[in-house]
């Protein structure tokens, strides 16, 4: 039986970088589509582990525009352009701020680009990126695949957004980075997966660096990730973007803290772990 919706973690990593896990980013694959949420450090790399190129990408969803959750998305961008035959703009869906990003990243590549369409006669025009801005609402409809956006709470970085996606009876919920809050919730309601970004604080406070300790009050802590998906009576709850990274072994005890206040399943995240709903 084909699975609805295939969920590739793609990258399960964070700011702080780890031999193992790639920069934030999700691969949902619903409908014959390929949706991309957020491009994190390597996440061309980890496209092509699960076999899709840039160049297939249907659209791009990006939470916000804080650099872990971008930083590879000029690599998308060239990828797409130089090295797939098929010219076709980049769709990209994001928060208030997203097209004057697009604009700069395009304006950091233009010394590559001339380089490119020198040498190309085939290439003769800068790779284009179709942009739509968001603050809430349906983000996408296509070939019976619903992604519906609400706005989160991650200040003082903003706007951001968390997005569900629909199709055949089943949803995901990709966060981002946010605390609890009641749109949110709305977008929880009744979900199959739900993925949170995830800091323990008990672990940060133990380094005693005022700028780590910071992180603590705009991200998720686990318990935080486990009451929202207790409020939405969701299926599973899958923590991702852990802060600090964690060590080996240490797995069962971030699922313990979500586990006081959710009983549903519990996934902790690898890069390139698939979900089939």
């Amino acid at each position: 039986m084909t699975s609805a919706i295939t969920l590739t973690l793609l990258g399960t990593g964070s700011p702080l970088p780890s031999a193992d896990r790639a920069g934030p980013a999700n691969l949902v694959q619903a409908g014959g589509l390929h949706l991309l949420f957020d491009c994190g450090r390597g996440v061309t790399m980890r496209l092509a582990a699960v076999g899709v190129h840039p160049g297939q990408l249907h659209h791009v969803f990006l939470t916000h525009l804080h650099s872990d959750h971008v930083t590879d998305f000029n690599d998308l961008v060239t990828t797409r352009w130089a090295a797939w035959p098929i010219p076709s703009p980049l769709p990209v869906t994001g928060p208030i701020g997203t097209a004057a990003f697009v604009d700069r990243t395009i304006a950091m590549l233009s010394d590559d680009i001339g380089y490119r369409i020198a040498h190309h006669d085939d290439l003769n025009e800068p790779p284009q990126v179709d942009v739509n801005e968001l603050a809430i609402g349906q983000a996408f409809l296509s070939e019976g695949v619903r992604v519906a956006s609400a706005p989160t709470d991650h200040r003082p970085v903003g706007p951001t957004l968390g997005y569900r996606v629909e199709c055949d009876g089943k949803s995901v919920v990709l966060a981002g980075d946010t605390v609890p809050c009641a749109t949110l919730d709305v977008l929880c309601a009744d979900a199959d997966v739900y993925v949170q970004t995830v800091v323990r604080p008990d672990l940060i406070r133990a380094v005693g660096s005022p700028r780590f300790n910071d992180v603590i009050d705009y991200h998720s802590s686990c318990e935080d990730a486990g009451r929202t998906a207790a409020r939405g009576d969701v299926k599973t709850l899958v923590l991702t973007h852990m802060v600090p990274p964690p060590q080996p072994g240490s797995e069962e005890e971030w699922i313990a803290q979500a586990a006081q206040h959710f009983d549903g399943e519990i996934v902790f995240a690898h890069d390139l772990m698939k979900i089939e709903l």
